[in-house]
């Protein structure tokens, strides 16, 4: 495995850094002492790294270190941005502060969907900087990658460069309204889904947006689309007529976990 080339995509992973690094291993991405042996692999994280797992910060360190680690070898480590990623990053930064209209704090919401105290406690400034630079959306061939199985996106600009920058820029101010509208924004999903009316026909519009041929998406746990145990996922949710990849596995949930190879598109 060391050495190969190939695209590999990780769902949510959600503090479970012993589910993530036995995925890891099984794949040939890291060896025993989890250093980069990909080579001139590329593996994608799809975010959502805090909250209802134990090792939230763990997984992130892990992700950085591998991506230095694997830019010297020749290949990437890339990560998307996810809700639970800038839910933690609020609540540090805007601690009790209600939210407007009156209502509940972000901290009130982070603790209902599985904050864990210690995350929140040993956050750094550096772990922010690095999760602040993560993308929204990206495009590998002609696969566009989102965490969220969701249009909101589109609130952000007409391009990936667009919506990148436009998300990235709120999250280096001090509106907490801006933070809670990007939030907001992830709560909204299913879109593309074939049993939601015109899911399908959504999400061939928002493929066309951004000329891609198929979307992968994490944020929905496969197991709570297709009401089943979250034991039995081990593989990604093809739907949408074939335009749309959820990767998902709940790990949190109970899954196993799996990383998903990109097929190359055909010539």
């Amino acid at each position: 495995m060391q050495g190969a080339g190939g695209v590999y995509l990780m769902g949510d992973v959600h503090g479970y850094l012993d589910k993530l690094t036995r995925l890891l291993r099984e794949r040939g991405l890291v060896n025993e002492r989890l250093r980069w042996r990909g080579g001139a692999a590329s593996l994608w994280f799809m975010g959502d790294f805090f909250d209802r797992g134990p090792n939230g910060t763990d997984v992130v360190d892990l992700v950085m270190r591998l991506q230095q680690e694997a830019a010297d070898a020749g290949g990437q480590v890339e990560a998307l941005l996810g809700n639970h990623d800038v839910l933690i990053m609020a609540v540090q930064q805007f601690g009790h502060i209600p939210l407007d209209p009156p209502r509940k704090t972000f901290r009130y919401h982070w603790e209902r969907n599985g904050g864990q105290s210690d995350d929140l406690v040993r956050l750094t400034a550096d772990h922010r900087a690095w999760l602040s630079q993560r993308p929204a959306l990206a495009r590998v061939g002609d696969t566009l990658l989102a965490h969220a199985d969701s249009t909101f996106y589109l609130g952000y600009g007409q391009s990936i460069e667009e919506i990148n920058a436009a998300i990235r820029a709120v999250l280096f101010t001090d509106n907490v309204n801006d933070w809670d509208d990007i939030l907001d924004g992830f709560a909204r999903r299913h879109a593309f889904d074939g049993r939601e009316p015109g899911g399908p026909q959504r999400a061939a519009a928002f493929l066309a947006m951004f000329d891609s041929r198929q979307l992968v998406h994490g944020h929905t746990p496969i197991d709570h689309v297709l009401q089943c145990p979250a034991e039995m996922v081990a593989w990604p949710l093809i739907y949408a007529n074939g335009l749309c990849v959820n990767i998902d596995g709940g790990m949190y949930r109970g899954g196993p976990g799996f990383i998903y190879q990109l097929e190359a598109a055909p010539c």
